[in-house]
């Protein structure tokens, strides 16, 4: 398969849309369905971050270009991201929600770092690309995490919140590792 912008963006909304399908299909109501479809996108955009995560430690520290395949799963992840925010917003307003402001802030900060990695990641130092990966994947196991504690409202504690929140973890290690030994071979 060919890994240009434009089908990684085709395959990856249509596997959103997919997602919207089913949880329409499987849970007809408003709010289940976008419930579910929130949920699956996230799981989904988890998924590209990693291997965007993964293809950045692999390449690191080579400078982010375009057109290569770190910058085109970037892309991906922001607009795969994207969707899943219009599901979760509209989680949030079909199901009345409450919003805690205060945990809003993290996720917030995290959402403008995602839409704006494609366009300016590129033009910072290691330091602070470093700073997007681990910022980014703190965020996704502190998610894990208040689903783990049942602080998401709808969303029962479930075995898979801890192996996704372990990958979260193990991959950010592993990836550390290989961009700190990559680091020290191109010093030596």
């Amino acid at each position: 398969m060919n890994l240009s912008l434009k089908n990684l963006i085709l395959v990856g909304v249509m596997a959103d849309i997919a997602i919207l399908i089913v949880s329409y299909v499987l849970h007809p109501t408003m709010g289940e369905t976008f419930r579910h479809a929130a949920r699956y996108s996230g799981r989904l955009s988890a998924l590209i971050f990693l291997a965007t995560f993964y293809l950045y430690a692999t390449g690191s520290p080579r400078p982010i270009k375009e057109n290569t395949p770190l910058r085109n799963f970037l892309t991906l992840f922001a607009i795969l991201h994207i969707i899943h925010f219009g599901f979760l917003a509209t989680n949030v307003y079909v199901n009345a929600i409450p919003l805690e402001p205060p945990k809003l802030a993290g996720g917030m900060l995290a959402y403008l770092m995602i839409v704006l990695a494609p366009f300016r990641l590129h033009k910072l130092k290691l330091p602070l690309q470093l700073v997007y990966f681990y910022y980014v994947s703190l965020v996704m196991v502190i998610t894990y995490l208040a689903r783990i504690k049942g602080d998401f409202e709808g969303a029962e504690p479930y075995w898979l919140h801890y192996v996704a929140m372990g990958t979260l973890i193990g991959c950010a290690g592993v990836f550390g590792w290989m961009i700190f030994r990559s680091r020290r071979q191109m010093l030596s």
